[in-house]
């Protein structure tokens, strides 16, 4: 049943907020990996189906983004940069595979027509979501297709994600929710540091020319400051919830009618691709465990297909290597920003060219 319009926005709001806390505390019952990102999402979801027309503003997005990064970048592990030294070039042509595989895959899906246009060669890319729908749409491809792509994909990959880590990934790491005393624990000086790399990433992402700019540069200050002078943010258990539930309703509140009936008859198809590009990195992530003997289920996260934050909240859920996650999923994002829209660039103009010659 459809979400009356006559419902003022603060009561939309509430309803999400109640379903969100619902999802939550079931799929943390079930100890379900990044619960806290899970139950948002897919409350956003309904909620977005049934019509509710409700969406997170770039700011508060943006805030919660750069409230991960600053989460990831404090627990990088300084010993991360000998790794990747160690193995560059493994690293490189992970790095690469997997961006040959999302072109592989917009390529094909364009040639075979399943979305009009050159939308699937741009939604194909494997991150850098907002960029890649803003270059889409001055390319002139639908932008609303590209974004249904990219954040469907994100959906999948989260899901497919935290499933596996439920299977195999042993005991949860705890979360910072468990006491009230956490809750209701004073500021400390700690916290002024979380609002400096906050309001750095704020900063650089009105720079248009850094995509992520938002979740990378507080990242990169925060690992900077822990190692170099052995600073840490202070991150509450109600802001990293906040957080988590902003991404979460950013992702799921996208999924509108007027946007799925836009793709109806092509979803299976589409859905069917992006869970075989998630099979095929999985597979370089497991040639990535045999080759380097990292633990398979930290490769298969460093290998996934897009969604850095998304990737970020479920990995500090798990046992597994945070800092070697993220450090591939960080690299591989700069590089998708600096070629994906290139590549997508180059594969869209000959079919731009091609349906010129047969026309």
């Amino acid at each position: 049943m459809p979400i009356s319009p006559r419902f003022s926005p603060w009561l939309r709001w509430a309803g999400l907020l109640a379903l969100s806390a619902l999802l939550t505390v079931t799929l943390e019952i079930l100890r379900l990996p990044a619960g806290l990102m899970l139950g948002p999402m897919l409350a956003g979801i309904v909620f977005a189906l049934r019509g509710a027309e409700l969406s997170v503003p770039r700011r508060p997005f943006l805030f919660a983004q750069a409230v991960v990064g600053s989460m990831i970048g404090s627990g990088i592990d300084p010993a991360i940069g000998a790794d990747l030294l160690a193995h560059g070039a493994l690293f490189a042509a992970l790095i690469l595979g997997v961006i040959a595989l999302s072109a592989s895959l917009g390529w094909l899906l364009a040639r075979t027509r399943v979305l009009p246009g050159t939308a699937a060669v741009w939604g194909a890319s494997p991150g850098a979501a907002a960029a890649m729908t803003l270059m889409a749409g001055a390319h002139g491809a639908d932008a609303r297709l590209v974004a249904f792509m990219q954040y469907w994909r994100v959906v999948l990959v989260v899901l497919s994600a935290s499933l596996i880590g439920w299977v195999a990934g042993g005991p949860l790491l705890p979360l910072p929710l468990a006491t009230t005393a956490a809750w209701l624990a004073p500021p400390t000086p700690g916290l002024g540091l979380t609002a400096l790399l906050v309001g750095c990433g704020l900063l650089c992402a009105r720079w248009r020319g850094l995509p992520a700019g938002a979740l990378l540069v507080p990242l990169l200050l925060a690992a900077v400051l822990r190692d170099g002078f052995g600073l840490r943010p202070d991150l509450p258990p109600w802001l990293l919830t906040a957080s988590y539930a902003l991404i979460g309703w950013r992702i799921g509140l996208g999924f509108t009618p007027a946007i799925l009936g836009h793709v109806a008859r092509a979803l299976p198809r589409v859905t069917a691709a992006i869970l075989t590009q998630i099979a095929l990195c999985a597979g370089l992530g497991a040639a990535l465990a045999a080759l380097t003997g990292i633990d398979l289920l930290t490769a298969i996260l460093a290998t996934s297909p897009g969604g850095a934050d998304s990737i970020a909240i479920i990995a500090s859920s798990l046992p597994v290597d945070l800092s070697f996650v993220m450090a591939l999923q960080t690299l591989r994002l700069i590089v998708v920003i600096l070629v994906s829209p290139r590549l997508a660039g180059v594969i869209a103009r000959r079919f731009e060219a091609r349906a010129e010659d047969q026309s």
